[in-house]
């Protein structure tokens, strides 16, 4: 990422807000952070989906040609079919395209896909770190509040159990 790409970062000092503020920054983190959670469980399911596909295309021999095959209709429905080719397969690449490639040019396809989806969860779990610092910070400013409130409130009750 260059210095343009990045968002812009304010600091803000955790002492100088108040509780509300700070429970506000915290429940925001911890909405970014599902997001991001989210976010990395569906590239896990499409990094796994396109490993597998690889795996699949690693299976396909050149004497398959006319081998029995079951084609799925739906996740658990089948007919009965007949590999056609065994050096071309149909490779869906998004929104309704598909392209005819030989195994080796699939091979490929897939293996990029992998490789960027490995780099983009890698960029998410990098962003989702820091968020954590984030919150645990937020988070520790928050108990040292809390505390002194406390111990403001005792200070208070014994002084005025003192004055009776």
């Amino acid at each position: 990422m260059t210095s343009k790409e990045k968002p812009e970062m304010q600091q803000i000092e955790l002492n100088k807000l108040n509780l509300q503020n700070l429970t506000q920054i915290k429940k925001q983190l911890d909405q970014e952070l599902g997001v991001f959670q989210d976010s990395l469980q569906a590239l896990k399911i499409a990094q796994t989906k396109y490993k597998d596909t690889v795996e699949c295309l690693d299976k396909i021999k050149p004497d398959a040609k006319g081998s029995d095959i079951m084609v799925p209709l739906t996740g658990s429905m089948f007919v009965p079919g007949k590999v056609d080719s065994a050096d071309k397969v149909l490779v869906d690449v998004g929104t309704g395209y598909y392209l005819n490639m030989n195994i080796d040019s699939a091979r490929d396809y897939f293996k990029r896909k992998v490789t960027f989806v490995t780099e983009q969860m890698g960029k998410i779990q990098a962003i989702g770190l820091e968020k954590s610092k984030i919150r645990e910070a937020i988070m520790d400013v928050m108990q040292s509040k809390i505390q002194a409130q406390m111990t403001n409130q005792r200070a208070v009750k014994t002084m005025a159990g003192a004055s009776n």
